[in-house]
């Protein structure tokens, strides 16, 4: 079962560190998240796989948004 990588806050998409296919390990960073000039990494929370990649660089996230899937 995939687990769901999830934004916490409304954010930009600062940078994207991983792509679809990678493989993870927990504590990775997937993304880079900038709110009030404060970079926040979004981390995988467990070993996997990237399935899904939802977001691009430039894209503005809402909290509850997905961000990507760890298979």
């Amino acid at each position: 079962m995939a687990e769901e990588i999830r934004a916490e806050m409304v954010a930009n998409v600062w940078k994207v560190v991983v792509s679809a296919g990678d493989e993870v390990a927990e504590g990775d960073t997937l993304v880079i998240l900038e709110s009030m000039k404060m970079e926040i990494p979004v981390v995988a929370e467990s070993d996997g796989t990237v399935g899904q990649l939802a977001v691009n660089e430039g894209d503005v996230v809402q909290e509850g948004d997905l961000i990507a899937t760890i298979e």
